[in-house]
């Protein structure tokens, strides 16, 4: 790196610090209009960046931060009213700001875009000439900006760049000496800038040393050896004390992402006509930084729907006898080791009826099952994917994606979620993360020989159930429960989850326990527990969290895995892994076993993040489907079924629904004893319904899974996949409901003899690969399929095509990319392109339409994608 990158770097680091903070400061200055102090600082920011981009040769950063420069300077003058119009054009020169140092970051140069819009809007509010509505004059708000605005501000660390010698302040002032700190050194000599990498890499370090700590105390502690006791006492000490004070330099503050709240809140209330008012309380509550990336997106998907769902407008809560502006509270604190985070409003809270209807209406549960529903349930369904109550979709919500994904990624670190509303008066919604995920203490237990620690944040309770004293383990249901003081606790046993058979084990010597004692660790919450039995509870200790392999990271049960002090590898448990993996297991089949590591690590897998659902047939098998080609399930009385000619149906919502048994497809026996209730999953295309009828739903997943060539050549198998660490077979319905009730598809098939087009899909998901080729070929396409752009044009040299279509979001390149390609290229520019993406905003639309695509439709939307292929194709030349 020569000096020039080396003062460009240290000029965008020291920038970005002062940048982070203009959002929060614009908006406090828009309720402090008259804070002179404050103004002078943000112009300081601005008018470091405009100084030095002329000496960096950076003309665009310059033109647009020297346009906000000279707005900020008549205010700090007295010469420009500070208004929330002002601000808003402000905003968006830091916004512009903000992109153009993201590029030359990435790029080491500025963008091709021109930002000539940005300094019109600058120069213009310039020009208004509107005074200062304030008696302090203009020579007194210059003398107090220049007294409150030191180049360098008592108590902040500066970090000391290059010099840069074409730079000079405009206004030079007199420089104050920095107070000295405790030991003798100013704060700038007491601080300095440390890469982020170089912190991790110390971090993984001081693991491993913790990793030799244990295995040298324990080998001590074992040969009873006082020769090196106290050098592994004093060894002991001096690790704990390294790893406390690198885990202080990963901890950052919460404010850091709270610090853009301000902003957001501001921008959303604003466009929508609303007032907000934003508390935060807690702000300098610190946690590991990559717990704070981690939460950084959910919090940010958090506020924004509760300014948009939660809090009413001024008119609507007038009418409801409240204040006509709405509070967000935002408050962080720690709490038994943990962190905890509170997001609560002020506003109408959750419509529990609303949420349930919704639910319904999106084939998510049933009618049946929302009516059973309590309070707290039904809260907990705005968790479920593709679920929104939204009345109509906007920039912000109304597509059925978030919330999941915000509970799917605060549970990935290990936090809990829990939310509770009151009609009216607004809702609260917790967040409980770990204050690190790197090394953690943890209870190291035993099962059948096997180790495995648990972490301590999960931790309730040690019990000891002895039969001898008449204490017991109670059967209910073929579930095993403990009255554990008056209520009743869940009951998993790890041997048999895992099917462990190695030996039980007992060492508690000289303790008067015997083998009838059972250990019982209790796991979860104070509103959610079970009790996990255990061969033997060991100590505790701290341990080094590591991750899992690729091929392991589908079984939630395992949280990691650590090295011990006796070198063997232990597994961490998930607790809520383990909680749901138990109950499933109680109620399954013994056939429904638990993929062992051996048999995933032997496997070559591809991953997709899906959403799933999971269901059987005759109890012992297991079967998946995408959640999004299914319409509702449903639960109907046997007496509501009607033989025909054409097989079997039943009235449903004004119109017959014929009923297909997937027993037709496979030939095997219902082996499910018969009850009153019969479970369907019902299909809708073109105002026409059809059901499947299954032994019984499973569960609705979404995650990760591992896709597997099919391993048979039934007609609707196209692989398997393991969902929740069981090997599951992964179904086409489609396919299906065309073998067994082609009719159901006779609108679409009788053109099957003149549809003889050749289609290319490009994907970069197997998955959906494998998901579109039948319905394509069953519609009578002829279908070749490439997994990235660069595959599916080197195909198209070679090969001639009717029709592409492709997803958007790629590696290397993507569709937007891909369109560009085939429509500048002479050779292919007449060959139709249709998107295919989960990517439905507006913005995508309208990009779409300008980057060459004929048409851009939503994945699984079958309907659409028929009809968009007829009507491109309609007419067009077949390639032979």
């Amino acid at each position: 790196m020569d000096e020039q990158d080396e003062i460009l770097n240290d000029f965008l680091v020291e920038c970005s610090e002062g940048l982070g903070k203009l959002d929060q400061d614009f908006v406090v200055l828009e309720k402090e209009t008259t804070n002179t102090a404050l103004i002078g600082s943000i112009f300081r920011t601005i008018h470091t960046i405009k100084g030095t981009c002329g000496f960096l040769g950076l003309p665009k950063l310059e033109n647009v931060a020297h346009g906000a420069e000279n707005v900020l300077s008549k205010m700090r003058d007295g010469k420009m009213a500070v208004t929330p119009e002002s601000i808003t054009v402000l905003l968006e020169a830091v916004d512009n700001i903000k992109e153009i140092m993201g590029h030359i970051g990435q790029k080491r140069k500025e963008p091709e875009k021109n930002y000539d819009f940005i300094r019109q809007k600058l120069d213009a509010l310039l020009n208004g000439n509107t005074p200062l509505p304030t008696a302090v004059s203009p020579a007194e708000v210059a003398d107090k900006t220049v007294s409150a605005s030191p180049e360098v501000r008592a108590g902040e660390p500066v970090a000391v760049s290059p010099p840069v010698p074409q730079f000079k302040p405009d206004l030079p002032r007199e420089e104050p000496v920095a107070p000295a700190s405790e030991k003798g050194h100013s704060v700038v000599e007491s601080s300095i800038r440390v890469n982020i990498d170089i912190l991790d890499k110390l971090m993984n370090l001081v693991g491993e040393l913790v990793l030799a700590r244990n295995q040298l105390v324990q080998r001590v502690r074992e040969r009873d050896d006082t020769i090196y006791a106290g050098s592994a006492q004093r060894l002991n000490l001096v690790t704990t004390e390294l790893q406390d004070a690198v885990m202080k330099t990963r901890m950052q503050p919460i404010k850091n992402v709270w610090d853009k709240f301000p902003r957001v809140v501001r921008d959303l209330a604003k466009s929508q006509g609303k007032e907000v008012d934003l508390v935060m309380e807690g702000a300098d509550t610190e946690l590991d930084r990559t717990l704070l990336e981690a939460i950084k997106d959910p919090l940010t998907h958090i506020v924004r729907n509760t300014v948009d769902h939660g809090i009413e407008s001024s008119e609507v809560r007038k009418e409801r006898g409240k204040p006509a502006k709405g509070t967000l509270h935002l408050k962080a604190y720690h709490g038994g080791g943990q962190i905890i985070v509170e997001i609560r409003d002020d506003g109408g809270g959750i419509n529990v009826e609303k949420v349930k209807k919704k639910a319904v209406e999106k084939g998510l549960i049933t009618q049946e099952k929302g009516d059973s529903l309590s309070e707290r349930e039904a809260l907990d369904l705005i968790f479920l994917p593709g679920l929104s109550t939204a009345e109509k979709v906007t920039n912000v919500s109304g597509r059925g994606v978030g919330m999941d994904v915000v509970k799917t990624n605060i549970e990935k670190i290990g936090g809990t979620l829990e939310i509770s509303s009151q009609s009216g008066k607004g809702m609260t919604l917790g967040i409980t993360i770990p204050l690190t995920l790197a090394i953690i203490p943890a209870l190291m237990i035993t099962s059948k020989g096997e180790s495995f620690a648990i972490p301590q944040s999960s931790l309730i309770e040690l019990v000891m159930v002895d039969e001898t004293v008449g204490q017991k383990i109670e059967m209910i249901h073929n579930r095993e429960f403990l009255r554990l003081r008056g209520s009743l606790l869940s009951l998993v046993r790890l041997d048999r989850l895992f099917k462990l058979k190695g030996e039980k084990e007992f060492s508690v010597i000289g303790s008067g326990l015997s083998e009838n004692v059972t250990n019982i660790v209790v796991l979860g919450n104070e509103e959610c527990r079970f009790g996990l039995i255990v061969d033997e509870v060991n100590d505790s200790q701290e341990i080094v969290v590591k991750p899992l392999s690729n091929y392991l990271k589908s079984l939630h049960v395992f949280a990691g895995a650590t090295i011990l002090g006796n070198g063997r590898v232990s597994l961490i448990l998930d607790a809520a892994g383990i909680s749901q993996e138990g109950i499933k297991q109680q109620h399954s089949s013994p056939q429904a076993e638990v993929v062992s590591k051996e048999e995933i690590s032997n496997l070559d897998p591809e991953r997709e993040r899906q959403s799933l659902l999971t269901f059987t047939f005759n109890g012992e098998d297991r079967f998946a489907m995408p959640l999004p080609v299914v319409t509702r399930l449903e639960e109907f009385d046997l007496s509501r079924v009607e033989k025909m000619a054409g097989g079997e149906v039943i009235q449903y919502r004004g119109t017959l629904l014929h009923l297909v048994r997937l027993e037709q497809s496979f030939g095997r026996v219902n082996s499910i004893k018969s009850s009153e209730k019969l479970s369907v999953i019902v299909f809708s295309e073109e105002k026409r319904s059809i059901g499947l009828v299954v032994g019984g739903i499973l569960d609705i997943i979404e995650e990760e899974v591992v896709i597997y060539p099919p391993t048979s050549d039934l007609t609707g198998i196209i692989g398997s996949v393991v969902v929740g660490g069981k090997t599951t077979e992964l179904l086409d319905v489609f396919q299906i409901l065309d073998k067994l009730h082609p009719e159901w598809f006779k609108d679409h098939l009788k053109n099957r003899e003149n549809m003889e087009y050749s289609i290319l899909h490009v994907d970069d998901s197997l998955f959906f690969r494998r998901m579109v080729k039948p319905h394509l070929e069953m519609w009578g396409y002829r279908v070749a399929w490439a997994a990235n752009p660069v595959e599916a044009l080197n195909f198209m040299e070679t090969n001639k095509i009717d029709l592409i279509i492709t997803d958007i979001e790629m590696p290397e390149m993507t569709g937007f990319e891909l369109a560009g390609r085939v429509t500048g290229n002479p050779k292919l520019r007449d060959i139709p392109i249709v998107a295919l993406s989960a990517l439905n905003s507006e913005s995508d639309f309208e990009k779409g339409r300008t980057s060459g695509f004929s048409d851009f439709l939503i994945k699984y939307d079958r309907e659409a994608l028929l009809a968009t292929l007829q009507r491109i194709l309609a007419g067009r030349v077949v390639h032979a």
